[in-house]
């Protein structure tokens, strides 16, 4: 009942101004928040790691790890994901590249994300459990990037199905050819993907690792030509491209320029037979940085070298190739992604580590296509390596962030 104008229960706030301060009484009403976290932490932990299976999820990546599926043939993978997606009653499809796109509804708001290719030597790959880590046999790498990363989303899917018997709206892009320059993710159809919110599980360290920010990365191939010649009877007519191309090496940077900005050759190709003194060589390599300033003088300086080496062999052929793989991008602290995955893991009881990366993900794509998208630990440390392992505990706090992704779709 409402006197004196708006005012409601106006009697009783006489009498209980007389005695509580007016400053408590008269300000908006308030809820009470859910210490979920602490629950999560403590009388809720046995129940929270029941819902996720550990020992399917540990099944689960070492059934995919075994599947070769180095960059290019990645077919026998997604054969397995596509029935494995298809048995919890998502939609897929896939792209004309053969990425692999699964939806739950026509209107999710987010991506969850990682790719399906490895590095060599990936074939054969026997994965052992050493106490609470996963292991290659010595020969391999274990080929956890990005494998950990989608079996976390894979258990994360399942338990979430097995708890409420549906999926919320969400959609999982599975991407080839990562390992080689990010080829499968810039041939991925956008027109088939709708969300706006990407989490890439492409990261090393546990799940609270959170990539802030990745540099421009431009790949460069510099091809030398000379001329042939047998190097026992007349090496003197010929013109070795491969000394040639040792002469611009060795002049070129190499490593950590500074703290943002690295080059790096990382291929030489060239010659025919031993005793043929080489016609052609070409190199390959690349260079990043955050700081734009730092690479166009990078790409002066090779320009610069390059023309050196010309006035040094003038009877030589060199022709230089660059190339922009992917463009540098830091994420804000209110940019959506970034607090919804850090209040996900804030509800885990896991503090998030926001870190700079000197890699490219694929999470760099989906920018330029404006998906904003942060890129995340998927508990692999030695990428690339046959020293490669994936920590358990930490595979399990992946999936479990999976978990309360989907399940804030829920709610």
């Amino acid at each position: 009942m409402k006197i004196n104008g708006s005012e409601g229960k106006s009697v009783l706030r006489n009498i209980l101004y007389k005695y509580v301060p007016k400053e408590l009484i008269e300000r908006p009403k308030a809820g009470f928040s859910i210490p979920l976290s602490d629950w999560l932490k403590g009388p809720l932990k046995d129940w929270a790691d029941c819902l996720l299976n550990k020992e399917r999820l540990i099944n689960t990546f070492c059934d995919l790890v075994q599947i070769d599926s180095p960059s290019g043939e990645e077919e026998n993978v997604a054969l397995f994901l596509i029935d494995f997606l298809e048995k919890l009653g998502l939609k897929t499809q896939r792209d004309s590249y053969g990425n692999l796109i699964a939806k739950s509804s026509n209107n999710p708001k987010i991506i969850l994300s990682g790719h399906i290719d490895t590095v060599e030597p990936g074939r054969g790959i026997k994965p052992e459990i050493q106490q609470d880590r996963i292991v290659s046999d010595g020969t391999t790498i274990l080929g956890g990037d990005a494998k950990a990363g989608v079996s976390a989303i894979l258990e994360g899917l399942q338990s979430i199905f097995e708890e409420y018997k549906e999926i919320p709206p969400v959609e999982v892009v599975f991407t080839r050819e990562e390992e080689i320059g990010l080829v499968g993710a810039e041939n991925l159809d956008f027109s088939l993907i709708s969300a706006k919110e990407a989490i890439v599980f492409d990261g090393e360290g546990p799940a609270s690792t959170i990539t802030i920010s990745s540099p421009t990365y431009i790949g460069f191939t510099i091809e030398v030509t000379g001329r042939s010649a047998h190097a026992g009877a007349e090496p003197e007519k010929g013109l070795s491209a491969i000394r040639i191309a040792a002469d611009l090496i060795t002049n070129l940077p190499q490593g950590r320029l500074d703290k943002n900005t690295t080059f790096n050759i990382g291929l030489i190709e060239g010659g025919s037979t031993r005793n043929t003194v080489a016609e052609s060589t070409t190199i390959t390599g690349e260079f990043r940085s955050t700081n734009i300033e730092k690479l166009d003088d990078i790409e002066s300086e090779i320009t610069n070298i390059v023309q050196s080496i010309k006035n040094k062999y003038p009877d030589a052929n060199l022709a230089t190739h660059l190339h922009k793989q992917f463009e540098t991008y830091t994420i804000s602290e209110d940019d959506p992604v970034r607090i919804r995955v850090s209040e996900a893991l804030n509800s885990l009881g896991l503090t998030p580590d926001y870190v700079e990366s000197g890699g490219g993900t694929y999470g760099n794509v989906f920018k330029l296509n404006n998906i904003n998208a942060v890129v995340i630990g998927m508990a692999v440390t030695g990428m690339h390596t046959k020293r490669e392992f994936v920590t358990i505990p930490d595979l399990v706090d992946a999936a479990h962030l999976c978990e309360a992704l989907l399940r804030n779709e829920i709610i």
